[in-house]
């Protein structure tokens, strides 16, 4: 199967990405998924032992804004 928007070869994960209400395929890579989810949310179900961890979306931490430079910074001594 491939990706209805990209048209990228869909693993087995994608190939399995259910919509939630109406039970059809939706045919969508993650990558195009996430796109589409930024504009209006689809409820989807997915069969998650399929995952691999390049379909896993955790995202950067951000919660810390202290880097690593301005660590170095405060705790020089002049």
């Amino acid at each position: 199967m491939r990706c209805l928007c990209c048209n990228k070869n869909l693993n087995d994960y994608e190939s399995t990405r259910r919509h939630a209400v109406t039970g059809d395929f939706l045919d969508i890579c993650t990558g195009c998924l996430s796109e589409v989810q930024d504009m209006v949310s689809i409820p989807y179900t997915d069969r998650q032992d399929l995952a691999g961890c390049s379909d896993i979306d955790e995202g950067l931490d951000t919660s810390d804004d202290t880097g690593y430079n301005e660590y170095i910074r405060d705790n020089i001594e002049e």
